[in-house]
């Protein structure tokens, strides 16, 4: 007889480790201290492997059952196949169904990306089982060598997320990246470079408002204005946008944090979209499409080169600056703290302020925003 939500609330504690069954090699099992785990038995090459899958009622009945047909699915594979077990086999699994669910559209393309261009010609092709932690180091050097040390960091960090995968599915017994721990060179702590003296501000407008390339324009100066993330400026959808109320509504997928966002726009944020709907809203969703009109979005370089053309060097100011720009500029106004943090979306720092209204500070983030706007627009006097 299967489990209920009702025996397993009335399950009582004993003196030693006792075990109920749901059947289907799933079992809870009930220890001294009160805890109840749920515990998946399979049989992988011949051997039997037990594997956790989270506290009850942490984990529901039914997302254990689920848990439990993914894992014996796998057992099930291994034993039914002769075929090795390729780390690009287990890549490609973990992109469909661990990466993708998760993450932004900006850091999926950036982390297949690094696979492709990284990980794959190295280790594509090894057995999962047979990936060693000096395959990683080898690997991860050559990057060091190229003078990226921060992508041989993200490359080692997707390595093991792809591992870790490949144990809780019953295709490797360990992560070999957790033995290079400290093997890399330090990442050295980078601020994005961005003006804050009222002039050289003022000379930066003043550049962007003469740019010649229409669109690229409007994106720099919508950049300015909402001071919101490059990648969510590239991706912005004229279907987030919603000019009766003057409120840029970012998708929860597309913020970092995986929290919906608002962004009041000012008249002035208002007046440039108006300039720029009959150019692009034609060639489809993006505000800014590519230049090329393929259906993507405007390329994470096109803003840097652009400055780069104005004269800016990467230690002057980059497409991540104006956030930077913007809050010093609001806190020397003695703008509150909280309030700018909130339009930036920075996350709280402790758990209970995390759980945070989308909408919180709003009316004075809408103020803010507009004197923001007009501070840009005096600039011009």
């Amino acid at each position: 007889m299967r489990l209920t939500e009702l025996e397993l609330k009335k399950l009582k504690t004993k003196e030693r480790t006792y075990s109920v069954s749901d059947g289907r090699g799933l079992i809870l099992e009930i220890r001294p201290n009160g805890s109840k785990i749920w515990v998946v038995r399979c049989y992988a090459d011949n051997k039997e492997k037990r594997r956790s899958v989270g506290k009850y009622p942490d984990v529901s009945l039914k997302e254990a059952r689920k848990a439990a047909m993914t894992i014996k699915s796998s057992a099930r594979d291994i034993n039914e196949s002769d075929k090795v077990v390729t780390f690009r086999n287990v890549a490609e699994e973990w992109i469909e169904t661990k990466l993708k669910p998760t993450s932004s559209k900006g850091h999926i393309d950036k982390t297949i990306v690094r696979i492709s261009r990284h990980i794959l010609p190295v280790l594509g092709d090894k057995s999962i089982k047979e990936v060693a932690a000096a395959d990683i180091l080898q690997l991860c050097r050559v990057i060091e060598a190229a003078g990226t040390i921060e992508t041989a960091h993200r490359v080692k960090q997707i390595i093991g997320q792809i591992c870790r995968y490949a144990v809780s599915t019953l295709r490797a017994e360990n992560d070999p990246t957790q033995a290079l721990r400290g093997a890399l060179k330090p990442v050295k702590e980078k601020h994005h470079a961005a003006l804050t003296d009222p002039r050289d501000i003022l000379m930066l407008i003043s550049n962007i408002r003469q740019y010649p390339q229409q669109v690229v324009r409007i994106a720099m100066m919508f950049s300015a204005l909402t001071f919101c993330r490059p990648g969510n400026v590239r991706r912005a959808e004229w279907s987030d946008i919603d000019f009766e109320k003057s409120e840029w509504r970012i998708p929860a997928e597309e913020m970092k944090m995986k929290k919906f966002h608002i962004v009041p726009l000012s008249t002035q944020a208002i007046d440039i979209l108006k300039e720029l709907r009959p150019i692009t809203e034609k060639w489809g969703k993006w505000l800014f499409p590519s230049a090329r009109l393929d259906g993507r979005p405007m390329s994470e370089n096109t803003i840097r080169v652009a400055l780069r053309s104005m004269g800016y060097t990467n230690d002057d100011m980059t497409a991540h600056g104006f956030r930077g720009t913007a809050s010093t500029i609001l806190h020397e106004h003695e703008f509150s703290h909280e309030v700018i943090e909130r339009q930036l979306a920075h996350a709280p720092r402790d758990a209970v302020a995390a759980a945070y209204n989308h909408a919180e500070y709003l009316p004075e983030r809408r103020r803010m925003m507009q004197w923001w706007a007009d501070w840009l627009d005096s600039l011009k006097v």
